[in-house]
């Protein structure tokens, strides 16, 4: 078979490399035609990212979201730390112990949010944090009066002001009621109820002052960490 040559159009037999009138070479080599892009459009994979105008921005976008649940493993190392500090301080004679409670209450609020900077602080979440130091300061300011006065042997003192107490209170009446009702209360059964009904109530008086300190505190961290 013959095939025109696609310089001069003379009759070229299959198979010979060069045109026999202008010697052109018959022999091609076909080149493949690149294949079109599946993606229209010049996209970068950079361009679906999003485009910041300033470090402000940016720094937006990385925030790592506010945790709103505590980490009760962290807050009670933070919660135990400061009720250890104001219950000592208090034993020392340094601190009252309305003010010892409601350092602890602040102290832990303070040193719970240092651990967790992403903790969602508030009012409410304070005062929860402020209660669990309250029962803490509590438990280690009893701890702390026991050892003084096993060490001190000033029990024998202690009962003998709430004699003392007890006598002055039972003078201001004469109703022979009240009377033996403080009778009662100088025994050993008597001092022992009073001592149960006094820790009760420092304990309540102890998880309220603290979780009040809590509340604030966390208050006045959240709005400061909303601005």
């Amino acid at each position: 078979m013959e095939h025109p040559c696609y310089k001069c159009g003379h009759s070229v037999e299959d198979g010979k490399p060069f045109c026999q009138q202008c010697r052109a070479p018959q022999i091609r080599v076909a080149v493949p035609e690149p294949v079109a892009s599946s993606v229209s459009g010049n996209v970068s994979p950079v361009d679906d990212l999003p485009i910041f105008s300033d470090s402000s921005s940016v720094q937006s976008a990385l925030k790592v979201p506010p945790i709103s649940v505590i980490d009760w493993s962290a807050a009670l190392r933070s919660c135990a730390i400061a009720a250890f500090v104001a219950a000592l301080v208090m034993a020392l004679g340094l601190m009252v112990p309305l003010l010892a409670a409601l350092g602890a209450g602040f102290l832990g609020v303070i040193l719970y949010h240092r651990k967790s900077p992403a903790w969602n602080v508030n009012a409410r979440s304070g005062a929860l944090l402020g209660a669990v130091c309250g029962v803490l300061f509590f438990g280690l300011s009893a701890v702390f009066e026991t050892v003084a006065a096993v060490l001190f042997h000033t029990g024998g003192q202690i009962r003998q002001k709430m004699a003392e107490a007890l006598q002055q209170a039972a003078s201001r009446s004469n109703d022979p009621q009240v009377q033996a009702a403080f009778e009662r209360l100088k025994t050993p059964e008597g001092f022992a109820l009073m001592l149960a009904f006094g820790l009760v109530f420092l304990l309540l008086v102890s998880i309220a002052a603290c979780s009040l300190a809590g509340a604030l505190t966390g208050s006045l961290m959240g709005r400061r960490n909303r601005r």
